[in-house]
């Protein structure tokens, strides 16, 4: 594949962007510069390569789910700006 003006045209619109035609042509390059190194990849025999599942051998830690640190409904509601005997009273978000 060959990255050429057509290409970046069809692309500048696409992305609703607007290049210069200094930007163009450096955009060309780099593109094909792109293009060529994965090529190159490309060429590589991986045949006798494991897929990676992970990058690292680090393993993640986790804690026990436990529930720690409950305040009571009274502690809670004590701050609370509005509230009933049991529940936040807040303004109304959505009108029906």
């Amino acid at each position: 594949m060959k990255i050429d003006k057509q290409l970046i045209s069809k692309l500048e619109h696409l992305a609703r962007l607007e290049v210069s035609p200094e930007e163009e042509s450096r955009l060309i390059d780099d593109l094909n510069n792109i293009l060529a190194m994965v090529e190159q990849l490309q060429e590589l025999d991986t045949d006798a390569v494991e897929p990676l599942s992970y990058i690292n051998e680090d393993v993640n830690v986790l804690r026990e789910d436990a529930v720690k640190g409950q305040l009571s409904r009274e502690a809670a509601l004590r701050n609370a700006p509005e509230h009933d005997d049991e529940f936040f009273r807040v303004p109304k978000v959505i009108d029906l």
